[in-house]
């Protein structure tokens, strides 16, 4: 019993600091947002979030879109790497299909931006690539 209560704690307090990192993605400081995508982006490659991030796609899905838009160089190369992630924790159901869906055409953007930086192009390159690959209707 108090095994199972203490692990339950444990996973409040995962998803608590998800929260905030989510809020911290609106931050007016890209410092701050940054920081948050690097803990997002190692959430996301070491745990299995699928419920916590079900719930919360749209709201992430909108900070990732204005991390893409707004953000420069690193914030942008971050947020395609967690866009990644978070097709691969959505996989290849609906969810994930519109998550990629609604990003699809911000990531071509960037990847075509000349002015963009080399790792931003590349994150979005990748991006587009692996969320294609996990997430893209099946096209008949």
């Amino acid at each position: 019993g108090s095994e199972a209560a203490a692990e339950q704690g444990q996973e409040e307090e995962v998803e608590d600091r998800l929260k905030e990192q989510v809020d911290n993605l609106l931050d007016k400081s890209a410092k701050t947002r940054q920081a948050a995508l690097q803990s997002l982006r190692l959430a996301f490659s070491s745990k299995t979030l699928s419920e916590f991030l079900l719930e919360r796609r749209l709201t992430l899905t909108d900070c990732l879109e204005k991390c893409l838009k707004k953000g420069k160089g690193e914030e942008q190369a971050l947020a395609g790497t967690v866009l990644t992630l978070l097709c691969l924790q959505m996989g290849s159901g609906p969810e994930g299909e519109e998550v990629f869906r609604s990003l699809k055409p911000l990531l071509v953007s960037v990847l075509t931006d000349s002015t963009a930086s080399t790792g931003a192009r590349q994150s979005c390159a990748t991006a587009l690539g692996m969320c294609c690959y996990i997430a893209a209707a099946d096209l008949k």
